[in-house]
């Protein structure tokens, strides 16, 4: 796949090919590789987010804004965006990486679509990062609800326990699988009182347990319980 075509899909055309070739380098491919371009990234993302998310909701608590932009910059909605840009197919990656069976991992794919935005603001500033990630995001932001939006599943489980005076949810590692690189976790969790349980797996217990809570809840809502 052409770079020029990844150019026209994040709206930035490089003046520095180097900067760009360095954002979709993974360290399994050599040096130099994107982690600090990721790093700087992060940080230009978060303040591009903060800055349009203020602008369309002026009155919206600090609170709020910040449940919004946690929700629009984590690893799961970076790598929604980056899947969209085809972003894997641009990448340089050493074998071990290219050969895996599920694919690109999600984090390697999230930390290069923040690569590519920090090489957009040292290839051109600001003002064209910006450009790059609002024309990246789409009408994502156009969708959000504020009052419902940032809120993730475990947090909406445990608001339900409390809600109902029941003990908060209980989470049991079932099962680790997987190269040390790429495990994959299996989480179980519980509402006692209910009676109720659910798994969910993923690349770390954080986002397993978090989709252990997606799966409970719906299974509580198929229930009416």
């Amino acid at each position: 796949m052409s770079r020029a075509s990844l150019e026209q899909r994040i709206g930035h055309r490089f003046a520095s090919a180097a900067l760009r070739d360095e954002a979709l380098t993974h360290r399994s491919y050599g040096t130099p590789h994107n982690e600090r371009l990721e790093f700087l990234g992060d940080g230009v993302l978060g303040c591009v987010i903060a800055q349009e998310l203020c602008a369309r909701f002026p009155a919206l608590s600090e609170g709020k804004l910040t449940r919004l932009r946690a929700s629009l910059v984590r690893q799961e909605s970076l790598q929604a965006i980056a899947q969209s840009l085809e972003l894997a197919g641009y990448l340089r990656l050493g074998e071990g990486e290219r050969q895996g069976v599920s694919g690109v991992r999600s984090s390697i794919l999230a930390d290069a679509l923040e690569a590519l935005f920090g090489a957009v603001f040292l290839d051109a500033g600001y003002a064209a990062a910006r450009k790059s990630i609002l024309h990246a995001y789409g009408d994502a932001l156009g969708r959000l609800d504020p009052e419902h939006a940032g809120r993730d599943a475990k947090t909406r489980l445990q608001e339900l326990a409390q809600g109902r005076k029941l003990r908060l949810p209980d989470y049991r590692v079932r099962a680790v699988s997987g190269a040390a690189h790429e495990q994959t976790f299996e989480i179980e969790c519980e509402l006692g009182e209910l009676g109720v349980s659910a798994t969910g797996s993923g690349s770390s217990r954080q986002r397993a347990e978090q989709k252990a809570a997606e799966n409970l809840l719906s299974k509580i809502e198929g229930l009416g319980a």
